[in-house]
């Protein structure tokens, strides 16, 4: 398993700074969480490019600032809006293809948006298709105020759509739900293709690495024991650390960790 971070931990600064900051503190595998439509093209693009290939930085995945309007635009009865999010999706897996990324996460609907299972399922698959013809993948993310935050509907679109059912774990996220992220990953599987990690514990949910009470050992045995090989990215809110340094040696704690751990 390899540690990295997420640009989103230091907004609101702008991308390609954010980028750049991690870069200049020894970030070496990132995810992207795209902020704002223009950052899809050039100049903003071609800088981020540079810092990647400057320092040799594995993004490994892209989160869309566009998850606040996933529910009208994929999972109404609105056909049209499905097909404009897939074409206007289409602009992000190219960029993914720019940097190298696998992983599209989607945070999909909210559950004061009505759609019946079935149809979300369809949607996904559109969706998932529509990645795979790009050579990526799109995972689903545990959101707690969304209909991926019920683990019960998770395995039931796991059951439903077997390997094209593919979920970003986010630990937070679970605990918001009150899902054990543990059991999560043992109902969940090998369909679980990314991670977006924070401690948890009396000072919050969404801590450091190490900074919880957690039972961390108990979750990585987990992932590792259905073999689990991927990207545990550390996903912090701003106030969860001090200079963008800190973040970055504990990324650094993290990978010790994980190239120590007796499983």
């Amino acid at each position: 398993m390899k540690a990295g971070v997420s640009t989103a931990c230091l907004y609101p600064m702008v991308l390609e700074k954010a980028f750049q900051s991690l870069a200049e503190t020894g970030v070496r595998t990132a995810e992207i969480f795209v902020n704002s439509h223009c950052e899809l093209s050039d100049p903003y693009k071609g800088e981020m490019l540079a810092i990647q290939k400057e320092y040799g930085i594995d993004v490994v995945s892209v989160h869309p600032f566009t998850c606040g309007i996933e529910p009208m635009m994929l999972f109404t009865a609105y056909e049209r809006r499905v097909s404009d999010m897939l074409d206007y999706y289409k602009r992000f897996f190219e960029y993914m293809n720019d940097f190298g990324a696998k992983y599209f996460v989607l945070h999909g609907n909210k559950n004061q948006n009505s759609c019946e299972d079935e149809v979300y399922f369809e949607r996904f698959i559109k969706l998932q298709d529509t990645a795979e013809s790009f050579g990526v993948c799109v995972v689903q993310e545990n959101v707690s105020r969304c209909t991926g935050g019920s683990l019960d509907f998770l395995v039931k679109m796991k059951n439903a759509l077997g390997e094209k059912a593919c979920f970003v774990l986010d630990l937070k996220q679970a605990h918001r739900a009150e899902n054990d992220p543990t059991e999560m990953v043992k109902a969940l599987g090998k369909n679980i293709k990314h991670v977006h990690f924070s401690d948890c514990g009396r000072a919050g949910d969404c801590l450091k690495f190490g900074f919880g009470e957690y039972d961390n050992k108990a979750f990585f045995t987990a992932l590792k024991e259905q073999g689990y090989s991927g990207n545990v990215i550390l996903e912090l809110y701003r106030n969860g650390f001090g200079e963008t340094a800190e973040l970055a040696e504990n990324c650094v704690e993290m990978q010790n960790y994980l190239d120590k751990f007796d499983y």
